[in-house]
């Protein structure tokens, strides 16, 4: 729902044709309304761009003001118990003219100041002007479901809820930050609150910020962490999580289905959206489900295990039909991005959130359980890596690793496994998806950077503490891999499509069970993953449902890297006299590719960004 931008100065701001035009480039994210609004003193402007979910009425438009407590707020996301929090605040003395949850927010801020945030239930970025306070008060959901980047020097304050608008003000600067560029060419993604431009930072998931119009300064603290597992977790039996999981999520999905339009399900026929769709159909009588084929790709086509689940619990179901892929949506994705991602399958999601919004303005989606339960293979094989090599010592596993990276070249079979080996079993996690090695990235970068590598030590310091080695693990991958790059990639291409996605299993009270009620052994072991999930599947799945099917939304770019118009697009941009990285080094990676290595991802990552780079003149 919605996108937003602003600024807070500590002087007057005289020039405010900018803002505006910096809110339009937002009009994707929100088609139906627009607005802005600037403080008397001059010294913020708020502006929005409206998705019209709830009370669809002029009531509802942004900024809102609530004029007699000198409140001003844009808001992007949903509050989940909002009724709750407007029935609570009723009986406290407030009134409210709309029916939505924005108007609630701003209510619960005039009640309970910022400790307000510890009370909200929902997906959300936004930010207040507190005028008797003379503060404006930023805050981003728990999970990272919505983005706010903001920039901040010499006491001016701009923000937004992408990128590209704050690079549609001409005044502010776009270049290159060396340690983001490493992070990413590592990691596939720029991790926490870093940004990949310099002088840019994103308010990181379950972290707020005051900004004081007085002084200038800024205040970054966060608000909520993971829980740590309870003491008696461990003694909990299956049938009393099972119990207490089936009633979450089934409340989780019953609060996300409210909506004044027209709401679906992506049912992928995979674990997570089947349960999402069990829940629906016991909270609506009429639940519409859609699934999506690629003619031509059968491991890819979904629709005959969505048909099963549609059939069984009677919803409305469409299969929709993905048209074979074009690579001119690729220039498209990287303007759309605002930081380039490695994760190819943003082109699916994009043209099923295409597809979906002809449909609906809202859907439900099943993102979240692979980090909560446990879901990805990486899982299994890290505990059976602990198992059958943490007796092994490390330096002669450190001396393996380091032949492997010296030895082996990129996206030849095996290689990451090899470079793994190094990982501590007891504090550490090995970087399964690594895409670019230390040795590989100076390379790349030569000529351009002197900077040393940061990523690992970086990401080192990202990792839990955590004795538990799958506690450290998926905790690792909530606060990463999901904000940084799956919940990047289902905002971006939904909202590009003007289509918002909302995700029951991350329900604050669902990641909260999940990571302080659920031991180790109820998520994976070496040979199961999604253990408890699966127990619940048992009893409110059909039995002819194959719990053991784990399909990933992807495409197949090593195929299409053959021959065609993805070949011709990656070779013309990569072997261009402007491109950024060293020449040798990528035809290297291009000529591995046609022997048959797995570079199509890293050279993904090199496309993209340079695609990225051009769109808006970004320089080193």
């Amino acid at each position: 729902m919605c996108g937003l931008v602003g600024t807070a100065t500590t002087a007057r701001q005289s020039d405010r044709g900018w803002l505006a035009t910096s809110r339009d480039t937002l009009t994707h994210r929100g088609p139906d309304d627009a607005g802005e609004w600037w403080s008397d003193c001059g010294r913020v402007g708020l502006a929005h761009r409206r998705l019209s979910i709830l009370d669809l009425s002029p009531l509802g438009r942004q900024p809102m003001r609530r004029p007699d407590a000198g409140l001003s707020i844009v808001f992007n996301g949903e509050i989940y118990n909002f009724a709750d929090l407007r029935s609570e605040l009723e009986t406290l003395g407030h009134t409210f003219r709309s029916h939505g949850d924005t108007e609630v927010l701003l209510a619960a801020y005039a009640q309970w100041g910022t400790a307000c945030l510890a009370r909200l239930n929902g997906m959300f970025a936004f930010a207040l002007f507190d005028a008797p306070r003379r503060q404006l008060f930023l805050a981003r959901d728990r999970a990272g479901e919505k983005p706010l980047f903001y920039h901040l020097v010499d006491g001016r304050l701009h923000f937004a809820s992408e990128l590209k608008a704050l690079l549609a003000h001409a005044a502010l600067p776009r270049r290159i930050d060396a340690d983001a560029m490493d992070c990413y060419l590592a990691t596939g993604f720029v991790p926490g609150d870093r940004c990949i431009l310099q002088g840019y930072r994103k308010l990181a998931p379950a972290h707020a910020m005051t900004f004081d119009l007085a002084s200038g300064d800024a205040r970054v603290w966060r608000y909520w962490q993971l829980p740590e597992l309870e003491p008696g977790a461990a003694n909990a039996t299956e049938g009393e999580l099972l119990h207490e999981l089936e009633e979450l999520l089934e409340d989780a999905v019953g609060r996300q289905l409210v909506a004044d339009v027209p709401v679906g399900i992506l049912l992928s026929g995979g674990l997570d959206s089947s349960l999402v769709t069990a829940m629906a159909v016991r909270r609506s009588s009429h639940v519409r489900t859609f699934s999506i084929g690629f003619p031509g790709h059968g491991r890819l086509d979904e629709t005959p295990h969505a048909r099963l689940i549609a059939s069984h619990f009677g919803t409305e179901h469409t299969d929709l039909m993905v048209e074979p892929t074009s690579a001119e949506l690729l220039p498209l994705l990287a303007r759309q991005f605002d930081e380039p991602m490695v994760d190819s399958s943003m082109f699916p999601t994009c043209l099923v959130s295409r597809l979906v919004s002809q449909h609906c303005t809202v859907a439900l989606g099943g993102d979240g359980g692979d980090e909560l339960f446990a879901g990805y293979g990486h899982y299994s094989r890290l505990l059976s890596m602990q198992r059958r090599l943490g007796v092994v010592p490390r330096p002669l596993r450190q001396l393996v690793a380091r032949g492997a990276q010296r030895w082996i070249p990129p996206g030849m079979k095996g290689r990451n496994f090899l470079q793994s080996l190094d990982v501590d079993f007891g504090r550490g996690l090995p970087q399964f998806a690594s895409y670019f090695d230390a040795t590989t990235r100076h390379r790349l970068m030569h000529g351009h950077s002197a900077h040393p590598p940061v990523a690992e030590s970086i990401r080192e310091r990202r990792i839990p503490i955590q004795l538990d080695l799958l506690q450290r693990a998926t905790r690792m991958d909530f606060e990463n891999y999901l904000a940084d790059d799956i919940l990047v990639k289902v905002d971006r291409s939904s909202m590009l499509n003007s289509l918002e996605v909302r995700s029951p299993l991350l329900d604050v009270r669902v990641i909260e069970f999940a990571f302080g009620r659920v031991p180790s052994r109820f998520k994976a072991t070496e040979s199961e993953k999604k253990i408890l999930l699966k127990q619940l599947a048992a009893r409110v799945l059909p039995r002819e449902f194959d719990r053991k099917r784990k399909q990933g939304f992807s495409i197949p770019l090593a195929e299409w890297l053959k021959t065609g118009t993805f070949r011709d697009v990656f070779w013309d941009t990569l072997c261009a006299a402007d491109v950024l990285f060293d020449a040798s080094t990528v035809r290297s990676l291009l000529k591995g590719q046609d022997r048959g290595f797995d570079n199509e991802e890293r050279l993904f990552a090199l496309v993209l960004f340079e695609l990225w780079r051009k769109c808006y003149g970004v320089s080193l």
